[in-house]
């Protein structure tokens, strides 16, 4: 995954949080916006609500591995914000996976 395929200002986080496409599951809230690239772009938060600094964290490296390994499944020409919930530094991996990709097929960006 490139470099660029990150959203880094505030300015891009607030405008993806504006566009008010929000779908949600146990341990993840997904905000998206179009972009009108060629490739999605992501920003990954987890807010203090979840835990201290280790566990923020260990969700946004548990957000990252998952978003390298199916990046080429998501819809291209969109700007993607995952917001980590509360219970999700005590989720196993496998149903972390699961509320993942559910929140990517309720607002149909998965690549068939």
């Amino acid at each position: 995954m490139m470099k660029d395929c990150y959203l880094k200002k505030n300015s891009e986080f607030q405008r993806v949080y504006s566009n008010k496409k929000i779908s949600g599951s146990r341990y993840i809230t997904l905000f998206t916006a179009k972009n009108n690239r060629d490739y999605p772009r992501f920003g990954i938060t987890a807010t203090k609500k979840v835990g201290n600094a280790v566990n923020r964290n260990f969700i946004r490296r548990r957000l990252k591995h998952l978003l390298r390994e199916n990046s080429h499944k998501i819809k291209p020409g969109y700007d993607y914000v995952f917001v980590a919930k509360k219970d999700a530094c005590d989720s196993d991996f496998k149903d972390f996976k699961n509320s993942f990709f559910s929140v990517l097929k309720r607002q149909k960006k998965m690549v068939k």
